[in-house]
């Protein structure tokens, strides 16, 4: 491998002469050999980084024109889009498990933007502090990456992919509308419902998830920019955090806006922790959803199979015709991830030691694959799972008949105490609760038909 000479204000550092990277660059991929090739900072914060380093040209160009020039404008911009497309991506090398303030990762973006504007224009153009990092400190950058990420995280990946399974579960409702079956509570037999109100309890919660979701992203998109070293704001121009957000508002579509209280937004992670728990209650959610759908399939001659789902793939290495509900598995795999991602993000955030929190390489990198998991397992659920769920009618109406609950119809004529009865008689001897009823005294057959509507309770 062939090498350059870079240097820094601590000297020279030998770089691959391939890459666009620096001196600070190298130096961070020669003392952090931790997590390499596994645990590489998020692409998502590259993209960001991206975006936020053209919004920062943008703007210093439009308040400080002597010194961000159309011609560094004009380079700088052209580099900042081949990091967003991801053209640039294997020139950021470096690890989450770097300095806690990111530093080094924005040091990453302000020299692959450089040399990589310097290599279009043909000649030393741009510095990466004095140019791409212009009215900027990593203090106010990291934590701008960080908003910009989640934001088109959570735009982008997780909403879409909550209203997908929406949809499909609205469309089953429909579908299955007027099928009585059993309901169950503490895994007991309880008493009717139909399926689509089964499966309206699923909808409805995925709804509340995405409710929670959108109001998680106001206070995300209010960005530390413009706060510096510290959050006083020093060596950036008058308007610079105002006019950044609105550049990053124009190139992104999302409507960004300046933190109110840079000083709040340097140090403290409480919007992320906010955002994280709304993902962690959609995990809840689908975990328990997940967990519906594999119980009501079970078997298929020995569980539940009230319903069927897609057999995707031979289940056993043994046992021959076996397939199992690897869908279900696999998303409530990734909401026990994402529930131990929130230990993560809540504990990450809470170390901010006064003007700043230097925990936050962690704390995204949790976010942002919390995110990515629920986005990409919705949609091979939805695609693979949920659109392919089937009543089973035969099974449902066998289960519900056979319900010794379908005696609380009963009470407001025999009362509570004798309906008891009456379902224990039928279950210590295995008979139905008309027999069992009827043996009691409680009520005559006829009377018994005449009130007893197992499709008439829900």
């Amino acid at each position: 491998m062939e090498y350059r000479m870079e240097h820094d204000s601590m000297g020279e550092v030998r770089v691959p002469m391939d890459k666009y990277w620096g001196a600070q660059t190298q130096r961070s991929v020669e003392n952090f050999p931790i997590g390499v090739g596994l645990e590489t900072m998020p692409r998502e914060i590259t993209r960001a980084f991206g975006y936020l380093k053209k919004a920062a040209a943008l703007t210093n160009h439009a308040l400080k024109p002597e010194k961000m020039t159309d011609e560094k404008l004009s380079a700088l911009c052209a580099a900042c889009d081949q990091v967003i497309s991801g053209e640039l991506n294997d020139h950021f090398p470096l690890v989450v498990w770097q300095t806690g303030s990111g530093t080094q990762s924005n040091m990453n973006a302000n020299e692959v933007i450089a040399n990589r504007g310097n290599a279009m224009a043909g000649k030393k153009l741009l510095h990466p502090n004095d140019d791409v990092n212009m009215s900027q400190s990593s203090n106010d950058t990291f934590p701008t990456a960080m908003h910009i990420a989640a934001v088109l995280a959570l735009e982008e990946q997780v909403i879409p992919a909550v209203e997908l399974l929406i949809s499909a579960f609205a469309r089953l409702e429909g579908e299955n509308a007027g099928i009585v079956k059993s309901g169950r509570t503490h895994l007991q037999d309880a008493t009717p419902i139909t399926f689509s109100q089964e499966i309206s309890g699923w909808r409805t919660s995925l709804e509340r998830d995405r409710q929670l979701l959108l109001a998680s992203l106001p206070p995300l998109k209010e960005l530390a920019l413009g706060g510096t070293a510290v959050g006083t704001g020093l060596n950036a121009p008058k308007g610079f955090d105002v006019g950044v957000a609105q550049a990053l508002s124009r190139l992104t579509g999302k409507d960004f806006v300046t933190a109110p209280n840079k000083f709040h937004a340097l140090t403290s992670k409480d919007e992320l922790v906010f955002a994280h728990g709304a993902l962690k209650a959609l995990a809840a959610d689908l975990m328990k959803i997940a967990n519906d759908i594999r119980f009501l399939a079970s078997g298929p001659r020995l569980g539940l199979g009230e319903i069927t789902i897609p057999e995707n793939e031979p289940g056993s290495s043994i046992m021959p015709g076996k397939v199992n509900p690897t869908q279900c598995e696999a998303i409530t795999m990734v909401a026990v991830q994402v529930m131990g991602n929130d230990v993560a993000v809540g504990m990450a955030a809470s170390q901010g030691n006064f003007e700043l929190n230097v925990y936050m390489p962690v704390l995204i990198y949790n976010f942002l694959q919390s995110a990515r998991l629920l986005a990409q397992s919705m949609i091979s659920f939805h695609d693979r799972c949920v659109v392919g769920i089937r009543p089973v009618r035969e099974r449902m109406a066998e289960n519900l008949h056979r319900s010794l609950m379908l005696v609380t119809a009963l009470n407001p004529h025999i009362g509570y105490e004798n309906a008891a009865k009456v379902a224990k008689k039928a279950y210590q001897e295995d008979i139905t609760l008309r027999q069992a009823c009827t043996a009691l005294g409680f009520l005559t057959p006829e009377e018994f038909d005449r009130v007893f509507h197992p499709e008439e309770m829900v």
